[in-house]
């Protein structure tokens, strides 16, 4: 009879998944196990994924919304075993094995859903180390819409000082400011110092966009620190090319909105009058992996980034992965590993995840501890600039920018965004032009 009930446990429900998230790890997850005897619910408050590490040209004119964003329906539409659901996960009952939902604006959502198996990539969000006020004057790029409200305000700038009398209100106008020399900072600075230089330079009546000061601003003595220093050293000279002013061994201390205070800690704080800053510093992680440490007793980093077992689960719950910018995953020798926040990790993630579920339903052989295999870093900086360190090959100027182009145009997800953003990278690069600098939203008001 016990063995009948057991063979009959199958019958009663696919083995149930929730994957929570739709960036790159939970993506990867799901794509992972669409083909699998699985009953898989993808939930997220967006009903895209978003190619972050191309948000920085929407922000710039360079590229739109849509061609860096994909429907995740989309992405499922012929897989009938795999429900997308828009709305905002709110709390875990890992007892219960049950998500509890909220909806998302006119949307509605059940309250819980259950899960045989969970799977959580909440990602990150930028950090302003303590002064969350500060957010309201320095936006950042890691969402479509604080993208869209950057390109607004970066465009702005230049409307309003072409009709600012004040040389000294101008200038503050056409000063813009980025804070953090990560890749994002990096390749930030550059593009705007590239719509400024390049793009808008016969646009205007009255000032000349070629006047305008990009500063970036970095705590470290060094740009790209998760580069060897010589590729470091090139990305700063080709910054400086553009017109970037490279400001290392900075700290941010004030920004209102009418200006940034920076001090260097020998001289005293310099107030730089600006109307546009973007920040691209720290990041902390999702609210998700302090709830997951909280039920599980999981430790936590500074950053927020919660700890879960070499196979990606969390302590005493190996129906329950987690995985991307809010993991750190402790080694055979029982230390934790912070690994970067860039996209090839929660990728590799992503699909560990889906191979380890795949062979508890086949009841084979767990797979080896999660290893991430660095592949290499990639920066542009602008116009055939670009540095990368591919496996120890440092690469700089056009053939890492070419390597750069290739390697961002595989990751994109969709064949169709592949290639209007192939047919938009190659005008651009011929006419010199950005077909997408439209402000919109608040700024339009």
């Amino acid at each position: 009879m016990h063995a009948s009930n057991d063979s009959a446990e199958p019958d009663r429900h696919p083995h149930r998944v929730v994957v929570v998230g739709g960036g790159f790890g939970g993506l990867q997850a799901a794509l992972g196990l669409r083909r699998a005897p699985v009953e898989l619910t993808l939930v997220d408050r967006r009903n895209f994924h978003l190619f972050q590490p191309l948000t920085y040209q929407v922000a710039t004119g360079a590229l739109s919304p849509g061609e860096i964003a994909y429907p995740l329906r989309a992405v499922f539409k012929h897989d009938r075993n795999v429900r997308v659901m828009l709305a905002e996960v709110d709390d875990f009952d890992l007892e219960a094995r049950e998500v509890h939902l909220s909806s998302v604006g006119l949307v509605p959502a059940p309250a819980t859903i259950p899960y045989d198996t969970l799977i959580v990539a909440g990602g990150s969000r930028y950090s302003y180390f303590g002064h969350d006020d500060w957010s309201e004057h320095a936006l950042e790029v890691k969402s479509l819409e604080s993208a869209i409200a950057v390109r607004g305000r970066i465009l702005s700038a230049f409307e309003a000082a072409e009709e600012e009398p004040d040389p000294e209100h101008r200038a503050a106008w056409l000063t813009f400011v980025v804070v953090g020399a990560g890749p994002t900072g990096v390749e930030m600075a550059g593009q705007i110092a590239e719509l400024a230089r390049d793009t808008l330079r016969h646009d205007f009546r009255v000032i000349d966009p070629r006047t305008a000061r990009i500063l970036l601003v970095e705590a470290a003595d060094r740009v790209l620190l998760t580069f060897p220093p010589s590729l470091s050293a090139k990305a700063a000279q080709s910054l400086q090319k553009l017109g970037v002013t490279v400001l290392t061994n900075r700290t941010v201390v004030g920004i209102d909105g009418a200006s940034v205070t920076v001090a260097d800690g020998s001289a005293g704080p310099e107030e730089i009058p600006t109307h546009t800053v973007v920040w691209a510093a720290g990041v902390t992680a999702s609210g998700l992996g302090t709830r997951l440490a909280e039920l599980t007793g999981a430790e936590r980093d500074r950053a927020g980034r919660v700890t879960v077992e070499p196979d990606l689960t969390l302590p005493g719950r190996p129906d329950v992965f987690a995985l991307g910018d809010m993991v750190q995953v402790r080694s055979k020798d029982g230390s934790s590993v912070v690994l970067p926040g860039v996209a090839p990790v929660a990728i590799q993630q992503g699909r560990y995840a889906a191979e380890v579920v795949r062979a508890r339903l086949r009841s084979d052989e767990a797979p080896p501890p999660f290893h991430y295999r660095n592949k290499g870093n990639l920066a542009t900086i602008g116009r055939s600039a670009a540095v990368a360190d591919i496996r120890g090959l440092k690469l700089s100027g056009n053939l890492a920018w070419l390597t750069w182009l290739v390697v961002h145009l595989f990751y994109l997800v969709g064949f169709q965004n592949r290639v209007l953003v192939l047919i938009r990278w190659t005008v651009s690069f011929l006419t010199h032009g950005r077909g997408a600098r439209l402000i919109t939203g608040t700024q339009a008001k």
